[in-house]
């Protein structure tokens, strides 16, 4: 049975209101009202980009551009290209970015954005027409102080290029002024007003956050620490190079495709160029290196798993099977809450999405920054920046975590969505 990303996200919702519930006892109905809004997005966009074939025969795609919630900033959200995109999991998205601007502390609300296709099938010139048409799609629904959108799951820096071009061209024609067009995406190439240091941003983040736990609250050392990634794309394989440059073990990786394992310890720099030269893990030949699947991944006898690829992956079917002693979110929303709870009571510790991947979109609020400053910062201030805000964090949901005994999501849930309704209840609109 397929799980329903959205109801994941509403029944974390739920137990998290239980949680915070007791704390607006004076101001009941209006808490009950601003969880009412908070069930549902602000805004559901949903059209059919048709673009011109290489062949010259036209295709259709199904887009989407969701805004959960503006009451702390503008929405901010990614756009991913996946055949597998549905509504539900894109207003699950943007409902989770809203909770994780809120434990960042940075000023946005949650949005979200998708095309139902697998770019593998395109050509570059294809890609561009797709990705021009999402930016027309787009261009009365963003802006600098209303929507900032960014790169996702197979998106990157040169999309964002193209869709802030057709952004652009879409306002001289109508004939709209934007204070800053450079500040309408983030994600962007460097030369085009992107931020030093966005590309490996939620890789660097995972490792902020792996770097915290283990320093402040576990004292092991790190070295040979074994560290099973699944998901090598852009955050997966930063995550697995900064992990290998400082000393940890990284014995397995996969892929859409597979992947690939051994307990001597893989070298991500070599595994990453396999990659991009074949187009998947599975092709990467030195050393006795075992084939494997996704799902054996996540089982295997390790310290540290980081699911980076797609939600749903770690679930009440397998989640007595995990062995590692962490597991670091670096995809968004790889646990049910089901597996929450299993996990909990194994004593295994689950650093959720809404932190662990959090590096990405602070370091978008940094390049939004920068934009709007037309300053450029260092890829040192960067990082410098980055580690202070997932420091902070950190130590306010391990607070959580300890003093109320709850596992880390409801934590850093606890602190992210009591920011988001104070806002709410401090703008008013609510009857008490």
């Amino acid at each position: 049975m397929q799980i329903n990303p959205y109801h994941n996200a509403l029944e974390q919702l739920e137990h998290v209101a239980s949680l915070l519930r007791p704390l607006y006892t004076k101001r009941e109905a209006a808490f009950e009202q601003a969880l009412q809004r908070l069930r549902r997005p602000d805004h559901f966009y949903e059209t059919t980009l048709e673009i011109a074939m290489d062949n010259g025969s036209i295709r259709r795609f199904t887009a989407y551009r969701v805004q959960h919630n503006n009451v702390r900033g503008p929405y901010k959200g990614g756009i991913r290209y996946h055949p597998g995109v549905t509504a539900d999991e894109v207003r699950a998205l943007a409902t989770w970015m809203t909770w994780k601007c809120a434990v960042m502390d940075i000023p946005y609300g949650g949005g979200k954005g998708g095309v139902v296709v697998d770019p593998r099938t395109l050509s570059e010139n294809e890609l561009r027409r797709l990705s021009r048409a999402y930016g027309r799609f787009l261009a009365d629904k963003i802006g600098p102080w209303v929507d900032v959108p960014a790169p996702d799951v197979n998106t990157n820096a040169q999309i964002m290029a193209w869709m802030m071009d057709a952004v652009q061209e879409e306002y001289d024609r109508t004939g709209r002024n934007v204070e800053n067009p450079f500040a309408l995406f983030t994600g962007k190439p460097v030369a085009l007003g992107g931020s030093p240091g966005r590309d490996e941003a939620t890789g660097l983040g995972g490792i902020d956050v792996l770097e915290r736990w283990r320093k402040q609250f576990t004292n092991i050392e790190r070295s040979g620490l074994p560290i099973a990634v699944q998901g090598f794309g852009n955050a997966g394989s930063w995550f697995a190079r900064h992990a290998h440059q400082r000393g940890y073990k990284v014995v397995a990786v996969s892929d859409s495709q597979g992947g690939i394992y051994t307990p001597a310890g893989l070298d991500p720099f070599a595994v990453l160029d396999c990659k991009q030269q074949t187009g998947s893990v599975v092709n990467y030949q030195p050393g006795a290196v075992e084939r494997i699947s996704n799902e054996q991944l996540l089982e295997l006898p390790v310290a540290i798993i980081a699911p980076a690829a797609l939600e749903n992956v770690i679930t009440s079917s397998n989640a007595a099977n995990i062995q590692a002693r962490l597991i670091l979110e670096l995809a968004n929303g790889p646990v049910t809450p089901k597996a929450d709870m299993i996990l909990f009571d194994r004593g295994i510790t689950a650093i959720p999405d809404v932190l662990a991947n959090a590096g990405g979109v602070t370091v978008s609020y940094f390049e939004w920054v920068q934009n709007i400053q037309a300053y450029r910062w260092t890829r040192k201030t960067v990082r410098k920046r980055l580690e202070a805000l997932v420091n902070r964090a950190f130590d306010e949901m391990w607070h959580i975590h300890v003093d109320r005994s709850i596992h880390c999501r409801m934590a850093a849930y606890y602190s992210a969505v009591r920011r988001v309704i104070d806002a709410m209840l401090l703008r008013g609109g609510f009857e008490d």
